[in-house]
C-alpha cells in the first residue's frame, strides 16, 4: 500500500513521525505492507517551490491510497499573496483529490473528560461524528478581495454556493454514517436567514422521506447547534453541515474533549482519503519535542479503516492509544502531577509498542 506523507509545516513533521511508527507497527503485526512518499505542503513547499501544492505533490496523492497530512501554516507566511498563502495548498489537495466528505469524530474518553471546560458528568461519554461538506461552499465560491466600489467605498465579498448533487452526496454519507451508530441525524443551516441553506434543508428532508425513514432527522440552527454542543453534547449523533459551519462547529466539539491534540479527522471522496489532526501547525512549539501526536495517531487508525480496508488493525491502534493513556502516560499538553511526561517520539513508540 502506498500513503504519501505531507509533513507540512511546525510540528507536522514530529507528529508524523510518531503516527508513521505506529502505521509500521500496525502493518508487521497484522502482515501488510506500506510504501511511504514524502512531499512538501504549505508553507514548506512556498519556500522551495514558490507554490502551497507543488504539481508532483498532487501527482503522488492521486497515485497513492491514502495521505496523511501534519499540518500547514504559520506567521511566516502570512504576507504572502492570498493566491498562495499555505492553506491554499490544503484547500486544492481537497479539490485535486475530490475529498467532499470530512469526518470528525469527537468521543471524550474517561482519561481525559477531566480537562474539558466542561463539567466532567456532562461531558464523559459524549460520542458524536460530525460529517461536514469541504469542497463547496463560501470557501469555493467566487472571492472579491477588498477593492473600492463606484461610489469610492472599500468592500469584498465572498460568495456561497451549493448545488443539488453536493448537497445530496454529503447528505447520503451522513444518513449511512447514522445507520452504523446512533440511528440520528442532526443537520445544520442557517435556513432562516440563508437561501443557500434553505435548499439545504429542503434537500436533506427529502432524502430522508424518500430513502432514509429508519433515520431520525432534526434540523438546528448554526447558532443553536453551537449553543446545544455546550449545553448537552450526548445528545448528538451524526452533525451534518456545510463547509464553513463545520468548519466551526468541528473546532469547538474539539475543545468538549479536553485537548485539540486528541481529535482525527478524514477526509473522504473519490480516491485517496486524506488523514491529519484537526488542530494546526503551533510553531510556537515546533522542535521542542513537546507536541501532542495521539491524533495524528488516531488518524492512522481511521486511514486503516477507510482507506486501507484494515478494520483489525484500527482497533489495534485505538485500543493502544487507550491502554497508553490508562497507564498513565502524557505529553505536557495533558499532563498533571502523579502522571509521567513523555515526549512526542517517546509517546509514539509507547503507542507502537501498544499495538506490537
Amino acid at each position: 500500500m502506498k500513503i504519501t506523507l505531507l509533513p507540512g509545516d511546525g510540528i507536522g513533521v514530529e507528529i508524523v513521525d510518531a503516527a508513521v511508527e505506529v502505521l509500521d507497527a500496525a502493518a508487521k503485526k497484522y502482515n501488510f505492507t506500506v510504501e511511504y512518499d514524502k512531499k512538501l505542503i504549505g508553507g514548506a513547499a512556498i519556500d522551495a517551490f514558490g507554490t502551497p501544492l507543488p504539481e508532483e505533490t498532487l501527482a503522488s496523492a492521486k497515485a497513492s491510497d491514502a495521505v496523511l497530512l501534519g499540518a500547514v501554516g504559520g506567521p511566516k507566511w502570512d504576507n504572502v499573496d492570498p493566491s498562495i498563502r499555505p492553506e491554499k495548498g490544503l484547500l486544492n489537495i481537497r479539490k485535486g483529490l475530490g475529498l467532499y466528505c470530512n469526518l470528525r469524530p469527537m468521543k471524550v474518553s474517561k482519561y481525559t473528560a477531566h480537562l474539558s471546560p466542561l463539567k466532567t458528568e456532562r461531558a464523559e461519554g459524549a460520542d458524536l461524528l460530525i460529517v461536514r461538506e469541504l469542497t463547496g461552499g463560501i470557501y469555493f465560491g467566487t472571492h472579491n478581495e477588498a477593492h473600492l466600489n463606484a461610489d469610492g467605498v472599500e468592500e469584498a465579498s465572498d460568495i456561497e454556493m451549493y448545488t443539488r448533487p453536493e448537497v445530496e452526496r454529503i447528505a447520503r454519507f451522513a444518513f449511512e454514517a447514522a445507520r452504523k451508530r446512533g440511528g440520528k441525524v442532526t443537520s445544520v443551516d442557517k435556513a432562516n436567514v440563508l437561501g443557500s441553506s434553505r435548499m439545504w434543508r429542503k434537500i436533506v428532508t427529502e432524502m430522508r422521506d424518500k430513502e432514509y425513514t429508519d433515520v431520525e432527522l432534526n434540523h438546528f440552527y448554526v447558532d443553536n447547534c453551537a449553543m446545544q454542543l455546550v449545553l448537552n453534547p450526548k445528545q448528538f449523533d451524526v452533525v451534518l453541515t456545510n463547509n464553513i459551519f463545520g468548519d466551526i462547529l468541528s473546532d469547538e466539539a474539539s475543545t468538549i474533549a479536553g485537548s485539540i491534540g486528541l481529535l482525527p479527522s478524514a477526509s473522504l471522496g473519490d480516491g485517496a482519503g486524506m488523514y491529519e489532526p484537526i488542530h494546526g501547525s503551533a510553531p510556537d512549539i515546533a522542535g521542542q519535542g513537546i507536541a501532542n501526536p495521539l491524533a495524528t495517531i488516531l488518524s492512522v487508525a481511521m486511514m486503516l479503516r477507510y482507506s486501507l480496508n484494515q478494520d483489525v488493525a484500527a482497533d489495534a491502534v485505538e485500543r493502544a492509544v487507550d491502554e497508553v493513556l490508562e497507564a498513565g502516560y502524557r505529553t505536557p499538553d495533558l499532563w498533571a502531577e502523579g502522571l509521567k511526561k513523555v515526549s512526542t517520539a517517546e509517546m509514539g513508540k509507547l503507542v507502537a509498542e501498544a499495538v506490537k
